[in-house]
């Protein structure tokens, strides 16, 4: 026994250590991406922070489907304690035992199935599940959890498995390899919209380029609804850094593409029912694009933090606490969006999910709170689920992984799967293309695709790549499959032609050009855009 609890205790300060070393690393690697603008930018709508997608193929499918479903993705960052979400009634001697102090006790739960319970602070949404518009999705998680806050999450933005170190996301290398012009040419509308979370890998491409757009606040943005920029490039120090901040800012306002769609369809809609703070705040924004007719498909919110080692309640007298507040303002704002959306006839074409980067400790810690953990469950919300159920199976509290956390029985790249296929009706190898990988679709969440296609994107491709060598010219180098018609030409940010390398027909085979910068301005970004046989192909060149 004592074996056993010298054990977990040197276990839990291992965890402390990894723990607040692991947090450093997530705000350092938050803040450098942040600081990225040739990648990308990012824009606030109503006070908090939007990022949205250009184009790839799936977003390319996503916009020419014929199809007005919508998906809302919500993150609850930190790692939700999945057994204090999801009560586990069926084996409730295994889970008081383990927390002696966190148990939820009966009076505290609310009973969705014979073997299963949903915390109280989950009770906004009780009328959705008797409605039939709420799904649980037990054990959900990836083989060889990593237990890191920052790994964990960029494992779920980019797909890939625990053991492969992928630095660009899902999205953002679909973004780059199938639909490249991305530089040149976006399309008319954001396909994809993130709100409320900052340093995720989901939009970053091959290049470590951010796919996003930023603005700093409510301020901003209606600087462009009057004058079409986000900054003033004129109002700056009349000096070298006011020369490189003019040329920055003068950047920013081409690449703001979507301020206008999406400040169209922010004052052309409201909001009909009251949302709390947080989530909340984020769930009325998105209402109202979907509600002025935005025309995006794919949105992701984000609420934290579940990262609840500590005060997961609050002692024997206040037992609300910190994961309680969190699933509250996570029901109460998913409900105010339903509700909202009701109000105006959308609710029935939209589907939320929640997701985390994992679960929690099976058992309690020392400080009235859990340690990261593995399996975690899921939430589905919207009238397309054709009724309430929880599915995945049950938590065996008994079978547990090697390090003692609870076992994963659903990939979370299945859920990706099946909504992208079943919701929002794409074709299912650009879907398995995406993902990496196929991944069987849960047919127990009873999605109903409407039996369109999506849009086929005519396939080609040859190796292109670009980079500045020790004398400071740029060499670009491509590999042709066949003999082609090709054009390159390097363009500034600001879409202006500086150099047009060649123009003519070259054979099969590997090819070389070379271009010498004229511009020594500081800070100076340009575009190479490379078209062969009439596809456009564009890269970042940025001068060191």
């Amino acid at each position: 026994m004592k074996e056993d609890q010298d054990k977990r205790l040197g276990a839990r300060k291992e965890d402390g250590i990894h723990h607040e070393k692991d947090h450093k690393n997530w705000s350092r690697r938050t803040f450098l991406r942040n600081m990225g603008l040739a990648g990308g930018a990012s824009m606030v709508l109503g006070g908090l922070p939007l990022r949205s997608l250009m184009a790839n193929p799936l977003s390319y499918a996503l916009n020419c489907s014929e199809t007005d479903r919508i998906l809302v993705m919500i993150r609850l960052a930190g790692g939700n304690d999945g057994l204090n979400t999801v009560i586990p009634i069926f084996d409730s001697s295994t889970y008081r035992n383990e927390r002696p102090n966190l148990a939820l006790r009966q009076n505290e739960y609310f009973e969705i199935t014979d073997e299963l319970g949903l915390n109280n602070a989950l009770s906004p949404l009780q009328e959705m599940w008797n409605d039939g518009k709420m799904k649980v999705l037990n054990n959900v998680g990836y083989p060889d959890q990593n237990l890191s806050h920052f790994r964990s999450t960029d494992i779920w933005d980019s797909s890939s498995d625990s053991n492969v170190m992928e630095t660009s996301g899902w999205l953002g290398r679909l973004f780059e390899n199938e639909y490249p012009d991305y530089l040149a040419n976006p399309p008319a509308c954001p396909p994809a919209i993130e709100i409320g979370n900052s340093g995720s890998l989901l939009f970053n491409n091959t290049e470590n380029l951010n796919m996003g757009f930023t603005f700093a606040n409510a301020t901003a943005l209606q600087n462009v609804a009057e004058t079409g920029t986000i900054y003033d490039p004129v109002n700056v120090p009349d000096c070298f850094y006011g020369e490189q901040l003019s040329f920055v800012r003068s950047i920013a306002n081409t690449i703001y593409f979507y301020a206008d769609p999406v400040n169209e369809a922010f004052t052309s809609s409201e909001n009909s029912v009251a949302y709390p703070n947080r989530l909340g705040d984020q769930l009325r924004l998105v209402a109202r694009l979907i509600k002025g007719g935005l025309g995006t498909r794919v949105y992701m919110v984000s609420l934290g933090s579940f990262d609840t080692h500590s005060q997961q309640i609050q002692g024997p007298n206040n037992r609300q606490g910190a994961h309680a507040d969190l699933l509250q303002n996570l029901a109460e704002s998913v409900k105010a969006f339903y509700d909202d959306l009701a109000a105006g006839g959308f609710d029935k074409q939209v589907l939320s999910m929640t997701l985390s980067e994992f679960g929690r400790r099976i058992e309690e810690n020392g400080l009235l709170g859990t340690d990261h953990g593995a399996a975690a469950p899921m939430m589905f919300f919207g009238e397309g689920l054709n009724g309430n159920g929880a599915l995945g199976g049950l938590p065996d509290l008994q079978d547990r992984d090697r390090v003692g956390n609870l076992k994963f029985d659903t990939d979370f790249r299945q859920t990706y799967a099946s909504v992208m296929e079943n919701w929002l009706c794409l074709d299912p190898q650009l879907i398995d293309d995406v993902l990496g990988g196929t991944f069987d679709r849960i047919d127990e969440l009873d999605l109903t695709c409407l039996g369109v296609s999506s849009t086929e994107i005519e396939p080609f491709s040859f190796s292109y790549k670009t980079w500045q060598d020790s004398s400071g010219q740029f060499v670009v180098e491509y590999s042709l499959p066949a003999s082609s018609k090709i054009k390159l030409s390097i363009y500034n940010m600001l879409g202006q032609p500086v150099a047009e390398l060649y123009s003519g027909q070259k054979a099969k085979g590997e090819h070389r050009h070379y271009w010498q910068p004229t511009q020594k301005s500081g800070i100076n970004y340009f575009v190479c855009r490379l078209t062969v046989n009439g596809h456009d192909h564009s890269k970042p060149l940025v001068m060191r």
